[in-house]
């Protein structure tokens, strides 16, 4: 390894590490440290974001995945935005505070549509990251004809090619509990028998991936009709997939769980063979959600990536 490559990682380090300490140091604080932006959503809705980093920096859109909020990044949002990219956490439509489709259409077209409508009021540079529903929309939209380039492209435990017993105990979680949960402890003990260990954290941070309803039970907070017959059967399209990514000239990074029931290490390898800028990195100690298992080590490999293709301080040339 050269004394110049040996210098560039370390100055990379130093530049996370730094970021991580600031992005914990504004942890909890909101408030100061972010702001809130709206964004035209589904049938004259909105679609809500929070946003850190600097005014005028290339911009990374964080697309969260099915029956999270903008809030599952953990610390990571706060890491890319103190490390210098304008960082946009979104809630997805249906989700958290962005608001519900009038007739229940989550179908990944008109998704995807309506975050094309996003990334050209973004603009460029634009780097997207996607973890599972968030990278099933991010990959239809790269390839519709009115998709406005982006400079990298972020696809967090997805590819095309699924294992199908992991979709299906993803769907039975989120279908389980239609009637919500009497408290924030039964809710905690329906997440941890999913994630096969305890909830991290003070169980008080489940408000945000909960809200109370008129019943005094705890619900998702999402909009159950995601999870339609319809709405879900039509994630189901690899070959479409794979279509949409085969004019994809952007720097592409597959991030995968090590411990993923979702996506096996031969797809997405497969995938990354395809795509003429692509990388691979499987993350030990991850399952599929890789943010809420290796926020750090997730973080890291992003501005690892980022650093290279998308500068936090000038545009890079790349580009679909």
């Amino acid at each position: 390894m050269s004394s110049a490559y040996r210098n560039k990682e370390s100055g990379i380090l130093a530049k996370f590490i730094s970021a991580v300490e600031s992005a914990k140091a504004m942890e909890g604080f909101c408030v100061s440290s972010c702001e809130r932006r709206e964004f035209p959503g589904l049938d004259g809705g909105v679609l809500v974001a929070d946003v850190y980093g600097p005014v005028g920096a290339p911009t990374v859109l964080l697309l969260h995945g099915g029956g999270q909020t903008r809030h599952a990044w953990g610390r990571a949002a706060q890491t890319l935005g103190a490390a210098g990219w304008r960082t946009v956490a979104l809630d997805l439509p249906g989700h958290g505070d962005s608001s519900w489709a009038a007739n229940g259409d989550y179908r990944i077209e008109t998704l995807a549509e309506r975050m094309c409508r996003i990334w050209r009021e973004l603009g460029t540079p634009l780097a997207v990251v996607g973890a599972s529903l968030g990278g099933l929309i991010s990959m239809a939209a790269v390839g519709r004809a009115d998709a406005p380039p982006i400079n990298a492209l972020v696809l967090v435990d997805i590819a095309p090619r699924m294992e199908e017993a992991g979709v299906e105990r993803i769907v039975h979680f989120m279908r389980a509990q239609p009637d919500g949960f009497a408290t924030l402890e039964e809710a905690a003990l329906h997440i941890a028998a999913y994630r096969g260990r305890p909830m991290d954290g003070p169980i008080e941070g489940l408000k945000k991936n909960l809200r109370l309803n008129a019943q005094g039970r705890w619900v998702w907070h999402w909009d159950p009709r995601l999870m339609s017959e319809a709405n879900h059967n039509h994630r189901r399209d690899p070959d479409g997939y794979e279509r949409a990514l085969r004019g994809l000239q952007a720097p592409t990074l597959l991030l995968r769980g090590q411990r993923s029931d979702v996506i096996s290490e031969e797809d997405a390898r497969a995938l990354v063979h395809t795509l003429p800028q692509a990388r691979f990195v499987d993350l030990k100690g991850a399952g599929h959600m890789i943010a809420g298992d290796a926020n750090d080590a997730f973080a890291a490999s992003v501005v690892d990536f980022l650093h290279e293709v998308m500068p936090p301080t000038h545009a890079s040339a790349g580009g679909n």
